[in-house]
């Protein structure tokens, strides 16, 4: 096998791990979410602020708190269900990407490019280097992905 092609398969594959990474996680915070769907929202976020050993006083763990005890069930369903919804878009991509599916590739740029815009509103409104490092890392597969479809047609 030509190392070009290597190379290429090495992308593939691991922007397919990455993807089926960011699945699993959504799979299981959905999960979590559904759970505390039967219990009490703020004892169990009190409880594991104490298990982390996190300051409750702290600006950003205490606005988090705020927003957390104003969820409702409701609500609680409703993200869990668009959990869900992304974590089975994200598993579909990596898997695709995994088997060598032409149709997964283009289900990732357009996926991964339609985020591109709110990350960047992200960046310029609430500016920090992981917020950077993600829209980086998001515009490079599109591009790398974009540009492998555009060498495969021609």
């Amino acid at each position: 096998m030509p190392v070009k092609k290597q190379q290429s398969d090495l992308w593939i594959v691991l922007i397919g791990i990455f993807k089926l990474a960011k699945g699993i996680g959504l799979l299981i915070l959905g999960v979590g979410l559904l759970k505390l769907l039967h219990r009490d929202v703020a004892a169990s976020v009190t409880r594991w602020i104490e298990l982390l050993r996190l300051d409750p006083e702290n600006r950003h763990i205490h606005a988090a708190i705020a927003r957390v005890f104003r969820i409702t069930p409701n609500q609680l369903k409703e993200l869990s269900a668009g959990t869900f919804i992304y974590a089975g878009v994200f598993l579909t991509e990596g898997t695709g990407l995994l088997m060598r599916k032409h149709w997964a590739e283009y289900l990732t740029v357009i996926s991964t490019s339609l985020f591109v815009p709110l990350e960047v509103y992200e960046v310029y409104h609430r500016f920090t280097w992981l917020r950077v490092t993600v829209l980086i890392l998001n515009v490079a597969t599109v591009w790398y992905l974009a540009a492998r479809i555009k060498r495969r047609r021609f």
